[in-house]
């Protein structure tokens, strides 16, 4: 696209924005959420409370479930052992970020040494 274009393009994209929020500034339901927020946020400053106090005051079990899925776990890997049936070499690895495993993998194909895999846990 030519520079005169884009430029074209985006004048028009200007324009076009700044006719929507013309019409979003002078909807109703709009001036009813901003002044809602507006006294929210003044009466949450009044009683320094946090959006986070909040939704513990108005819905506990929300913000229940919040702290135990930011505290979970992901489950241990599993360990595989890699035989390879060419020199009879055996390997133990939980990932596959394995210094021989690779090399295994650029010789003999990655799909390959995959057959070649017994999970031990």
């Amino acid at each position: 696209m030519s520079l005169i274009n884009e430029f074209r393009e985006t004048k028009e994209r200007i324009k076009e924005l700044e006719e929507r929020l013309a019409n979003l500034s002078q909807d109703s339901k709009l001036q009813k959420e901003l002044e809602f927020e507006e006294k929210l946020r003044a009466l949450m400053a009044e009683y320094n409370k946090s959006l986070r106090d909040i939704t513990v005051i108005i819905d506990p079990q929300a913000a229940r479930s919040t702290t135990r899925s930011t505290t979970r776990t992901r489950s241990p890997r599993k360990t595989k052992q890699y035989n390879n049936p060419h020199t009879g070499e055996v390997i133990e690895t939980k990932g596959g970020n394995h210094k021989v495993l690779k090399e295994w993998k650029a010789k003999w194909g990655g799909d390959t040494v995959e057959s070649w895999v017994t999970l031990l846990d």
